[in-house]
């Protein structure tokens, strides 16, 4: 996966590469664009150590953990600790990489990071994994702070780590500024009402306005074009649509709410999954039904005929991979990566994908899906809402003075607004256009400000 982001970064280069109306200032261009390919397809630093953590049976472990740091050209290395069982150096540099382009695209003042450490959360009580997460903190004491590295929740972690490693960091530097040091925190502890929802909220935003919003605007000069997207997104304008929602925390259920509740858009969700399980039903699930059994279930979704009965939910049980091959229009991948690659790709019916999670589809899917006019809002648009309110989260420590959550989600989409208007414009053109858009965009503006400090000689 690496690789791929370095390729679509060098393409992103190639294309700048060829407009002189980009830096025209620069004597060599070639050498300073060699020097741009160098400095981005590589990261600064990357910390690995493995925790000793004595568990509750009186056994010690280690356990592998990383921290990844990317670029901070834009500002200080930001990116969450993900706690899963597949957590590798190479993914965490990946996602750091992602964290940095994402970042620029939205004009967030942060540059790229990522954290993970080597575990199943789910097979650790919660005094282990108290300290875990403390211990993680000390390991990384020197590299992370409010003005060098602020990390956040991701994959396997929320607010109450987040709660866990401020208060680690605060003993470790005593005296400090400590609100800023993470983000995704509890409210009563100095984290930014809305933060928990931002992805999902963010993530249902960009389909919702490029399918209602965008096309409202400019359906007349859609209609005009005979660009696939186009073709596509017309297709299913105004129209019933059938949604599956792939994984079901933070992201797929805040996101499927927002669906549940849109009347912009004529559609209903009728299938979600998890870890465990499919549910479908071709009538729409209740979300909100759903959303209450997980909050009692460890985040399960119900996966027996008794559970579904217990909650009332009428639903057809079925196998947990199926749902992204299912008969349904728009797709929300909000589970882990690589969910459609070339085993399944020609097997995929929906029409529009929102990527949700961190590059859910692969390349070479990604490629076959676009060429057959499928909608792809890839994951550095879609779900952006998370840092976005990280960084609102990360102003209000600094600054003691806290929004409410109807200012923090207005300013939300006001910021993603801005990136979606940037954007699409110039989407319905070349067959890749939307993803290649969005990397062209990020690394003009990286550029500029690796140009502007003097790091291209």
């Amino acid at each position: 996966m690496q690789a791929e982001t370095k390729k679509i970064i060098q393409e992103s280069l190639d294309a700048l590469l060829e407009n002189d109306l980009f830096l025209p200032d620069l004597t060599n261009r070639k050498q300073a664009f060699a020097s741009l390919s160098a400095i981005l397809s590589t990261p600064d630093k990357i910390h690995k150590s493995f925790l000793r953590v004595p568990l509750d049976d009186g056994s010690v472990v280690r356990i592998p953990s990383y921290r990844a740091q990317h670029n901070d050209a834009m500002g200080p290395y930001k990116g969450g600790i993900r706690f899963h069982e597949s957590v590798n150096e190479e993914e965490v540099i990946n996602l750091a990489f992602l964290m940095t382009l994402k970042n620029a695209l939205h004009k967030v003042p942060f540059g790229g990071g990522k954290g993970g450490i080597v575990i199943n959360p789910r097979e650790y009580s919660e005094k282990e994994l108290n300290l875990i997460s403390r211990k993680y903190v000390s390991y990384f004491a020197d590299v992370i702070g409010p003005d060098k590295d602020i990390p956040a929740p991701d994959m396997g972690s929320g607010e109450r780590e987040m709660d866990w490693m401020m208060a680690e960091y605060k003993l470790v530097h005593p005296g400090t500024s400590y609100l800023g040091s993470f983000t995704g925190k509890s409210v009563v502890n100095g984290g930014s009402l809305g933060r928990r929802e931002a992805t999902g909220k963010g993530v249902y935003f960009t389909f919702r306005y490029l399918l209602h919003d965008y096309v409202k605007a400019n359906k007349q000069l859609l209609t005009k074009s005979d660009n696939l997207f186009a073709k596509t997104t017309l297709e299913l304008y105004n129209r019933p649509l059938k949604m599956a929602v792939q994984g079901f925390g933070n992201v797929g259920s805040v996101a499927a709410l927002e669906a549940y509740h849109c009347h912009l858009i004529n559609h209903k969700i009728i299938a979600v999954s998890d870890r465990n399980v499919t549910l479908y039903n071709e009538n729409g699930l209740d979300i909100p039904a759903l959303i209450e059994f997980t909050k009692t279930n460890r985040g399960d979704l119900p996966s027996t005929e008794e559970q579904l009965q217990s909650a009332t939910i009428k639903a057809e049980i079925k196998e947990r991979d199926c749902l992204v091959t299912l008969p349904v229009d728009v797709l929300l991948l909000a589970a882990l990566e690589n969910q459609i690659q070339k085993d399944n790709m020609k097997d995929v019916q929906a029409r529009i994908i929102i990527e949700g999670a961190n590059a859910p589809t692969a390349p070479e899917a990604d490629q076959y899906l676009s060429e057959q006019g499928v909608v792809i809002i890839p994951d550095i648009l879609a779900n952006a809402g998370g840092v976005i309110v990280s960084y609102f989260e990360w102003l209000q420590g600094r600054e003691t003075q806290f929004y409410d959550e109807a200012e923090v989600y207005r300013l939300l989409i006001d910021k993603m607004k801005e990136t979606m208007d940037m954007i699409l414009p110039q989407y319905y053109g070349d067959p890749f256009a939307l993803r290649q858009n969005c990397f062209i965009h990020a690394v003009t503006r990286l550029s500029t400000v690796l140009y502007r400090q003097g790091k291209l000689y």
